[in-house]
């Protein structure tokens, strides 16, 4: 601002001088009020170059000063914690998608829904077969029954149901079917138990309830810190049943690895091929979660 008076000032003669603020004032101020005082000002001391000048000068200063508005600035000591970072937005759905799941359809997805739907029972199964299951059971002195079987699969379907929730609608979709491909596979198994229909469908129905209520006490947790977990394993997968810390302790860590390592894992990959892997009940030799290795293979044929 300063070097504009100057060069307006040397450059500029008499005439062009009093044109150029008068241009400047009609245009630059919005208040009609100001327009009209310092205009009449200018008028007065039109023969007055010092006088003018320094009217001028001072419209120059006030005009930049009010082109650079005052900034606020917070400043705060608090820092954000893992359960405190910012959340990914909600994925932007149109009014008739709203209406069409509001009604309990599924509107379209990023991806084909039979994809999703193939890739949800497969992740169902590495959730099943990639799971040392004899070694849960000879660690925690578990029985060897369906019910102990259900404990552990339910907390690794839940670990899977954690990261797929992050994936949007289509996630949320996937999540729906692995949820699904688990009761036909508890069903299918007590059928081939030879359980009796009435006992396996009143032991389903509370599998149902403990089902939900230790997703519950497994979100709380892993929110939480590892004294809410800790209490949500005691309560659903010893069934309240262990009396040994150091048991609580290797769940804890376990379900904390499996989680940070499902995280690393590309979502888009999840969705398409649903193939996850499990990091062994206790490490051997203490090494940072790295991502998969080998891509996976997406299930395009036939669709």
């Amino acid at each position: 601002m300063a070097a504009l008076v100057r060069v307006v000032k040397h450059r500029a003669g008499e005439p062009q001088w009093i044109t150029l603020c008068s241009g400047l004032i009609q245009t630059t101020i919005a208040q009609t009020q100001w327009g009209r005082m310092l205009h009449g000002t200018l008028q007065r001391h039109k023969n007055g170059r010092s006088q003018l000048t320094k009217v001028c000068c001072g419209l120059i200063r006030t005009i930049g000063a009010a082109e650079q508005p005052n900034r606020a600035f917070h400043h705060t000591k608090k820092f954000l914690a893992t359960k405190d970072s910012i959340q990914p937005s909600e994925e932007k759905v149109g009014a008739f998608t709203k209406i069409i799941e509001a009604m309990g359809f599924t509107g379209p997805l990023k991806y084909n829904k039979w994809k999703i739907k193939i890739a949800a029972l497969r992740m169902y199964t590495c959730c099943v077969e990639k799971t040392d299951y004899e070694e849960f059971f000879n660690t925690f002195q578990m029985p060897d029954t369906l019910n102990s079987w259900f404990l552990v699969a339910q907390l690794h379907v839940w670990m899977c149901l954690v990261r797929m929730k992050q994936e949007g609608r289509a996630g949320k979709y996937m999540c729906r079917y692995i949820v699904h491909s688990m009761w036909e596979d508890v069903e299918q198994r007590g059928k081939v138990m030879g359980i009796d229909s009435v006992a396996l469908k009143e032991s389903m129905r509370n599998m149902t309830e403990n089902f939900y209520a230790a997703l519950f006490g497994y979100d709380e947790g892993i929110l939480s810190d590892d004294h809410v977990l800790a209490a949500a394993i005691w309560r659903n997968l010893f069934n309240k049943q262990c009396d040994d810390p150091r048991r609580l302790e290797i769940m804890v860590e376990y379900i904390r690895k499996q989680v940070q390592h499902l995280d690393a894992m590309p979502g888009e990959d999840l969705l398409l091929s649903g193939e996850v892997s499990w990091r062994p009940l206790v490490e051997m030799n203490a090494q940072s979660i790295v991502k998969p290795a080998a891509p996976p293979t997406y299930n395009d044929e036939g669709l």
